[in-house]
C-alpha cells in the first residue's frame, strides 16, 4: 500500500504545481481558473482520502483493535513493514490537514461576513460615501458590487464603466467559489499553497478579459486596473473578495491585456485534469486494498 501513499501523497500535488505553472497562463484564464481551481481539489482530496485511509490502517494495527473485531493485527502490520512510519505519519498528517482546513473554511465565512455587513440593501451597486478608495464584489443571493465614492471619483467615466463590469464579473463567473476551493485545497495540502495564489490571480485576469469584452476596450480596462491600483493605498478588500487592489499581480495583469500571450489549444487544460483524476482513481485503489488487507488478516487471526 506504500506506494500509494508515496503517489497521492508525496508526489502528485508538486507535479500539479509544476504543471500549473508552465500551462495555466498559457490558456484563457476563463477555462484555467476553474482548470486549476478543480485540479487541486481532486489532488488534496485524494491526498486526503489516502491519509485516512492510512490512519485507519494504523488503528487496524493496533492489538486491541484487531482483538475486538477478530483479525490479525501483525499481518496488516507486515504490509507495508519495509515503512513501519507510514501509517502513523498518515494520522499526524491527517489530523494538521482537518485542523489547517478547519481555520481556513472558519476564515473564508468570517471575511465573507464581514464583506457583507453594511451593504444589505436593494440593487445590484452598492455605492457607499467613504472616501476611502474601495471597490469588491460581494457574492451572495443576488450578489453586489460594493463602491466607495473615493474609488469612482478616483476614476474616469469609461474606467469605472470598466470597473463595473469587471467585479460584476466575479459575481457572474462565482469566482469566490473557486477561491475557496483552491484555498481550502492548499490547507488540505502545503504544495499547493501556490496554486491556490495563482488562482486568484487567474479569476482576477478572467475578469479583466471578460470586462475588455464588454467595454470593448483591452486599454481601458488596463488603464481602470492602474488607476485603481493607485488610487488604493492598501488592500481594498479581505482577501478572496476579488477587491481592484494593489500588488505585484497588477502589471502583469496589465501587460496581459496590452499585450496577449500566444495560448496553447484549450485541450492542454485536460493534463492537470487527468492527473487530478488518475490520483483519485489511484487512491480508490488504496480503499480497496485495505479492504483486502483486513478481510486477509480476519482469515489469520
Amino acid at each position: 500500500m506504500f506506494d500509494h501513499f508515496l503517489v497521492s501523497v508525496v508526489v502528485v500535488p508538486p507535479v500539479l504545481l509544476l504543471l500549473v505553472r508552465l500551462l495555466a497562463d498559457r490558456l484563457s484564464p476563463r477555462v484555467a481558473a476553474p482548470v486549476v481551481a478543480w485540479s487541486a481539489a481532486g489532488a488534496a482530496a485524494a491526498s486526503l482520502i489516502n491519509l485516512l485511509v492510512f490512519a485507519l490502517k494504523a488503528v487496524a494495527e493496533r492489538p486491541v483493535v484487531a482483538h475486538w473485531f477478530g483479525w490479525s493485527a501483525q499481518f496488516v502490520v507486515d504490509d507495508t513493514a519495509h515503512y513501519p512510519w507510514v501509517s502513523w505519519a498518515g494520522v499526524a498528517l491527517l489530523a494538521a490537514a482537518a485542523v489547517s482546513i478547519g481555520v481556513t473554511w472558519r476564515r473564508q465565512r468570517r471575511l465573507l461576513e464581514l464583506a457583507g455587513a453594511g451593504t444589505d440593501r436593494p440593487g445590484p451597486l452598492v455605492v457607499v460615501a467613504d472616501p476611502a478608495p474601495h471597490a469588491f464584489a460581494v457574492p451572495g443571493r443576488p450578489g453586489h458590487v460594493v463602491v466607495t465614492t473615493g474609488m469612482r471619483d478616483a476614476l474616469s467615466p469609461a474606467q469605472f464603466v470598466a470597473l463595473l463590469a469587471h467585479e460584476r464579473a466575479h459575481l457572474a463567473a462565482h469566482h469566490h467559489r473557486l477561491i475557496r476551493v483552491a484555498e481550502l485545497a492548499a490547507a488540505a495540502h502545503p504544495a499547493l499553497w501556490w496554486v491556490s495564489r495563482h488562482v486568484d490571480y487567474l479569476v482576477e485576469r478572467a475578469a479583466d478579459e471578460h470586462a475588455a469584452t464588454e467595454v470593448g476596450s483591452r486599454r481601458t480596462v488596463a488603464q481602470a486596473i492602474g488607476a485603481a491600483a493607485l488610487a488604493a493605498a492598501a488592500p481594498l478588500a479581505p482577501a478572496g473578495l476579488h477587491a481592484a487592489s494593489p500588488g505585484g499581480v497588477v502589471p502583469r495583469r496589465v501587460a496581459s491585456l496590452l499585450k496577449p500571450r500566444a495560448r496553447v489549444a484549450a485541450v492542454v487544460a485536460l493534463v492537470p485534469v487527468a492527473l487530478a483524476a488518475f490520483s483519485l482513481a489511484w487512491t480508490a485503489e488504496a480503499a480497496w486494498d485495505l479492504g483486502e488487507l483486513i478481510t486477509a488478516a480476519l482469515g489469520r487471526a
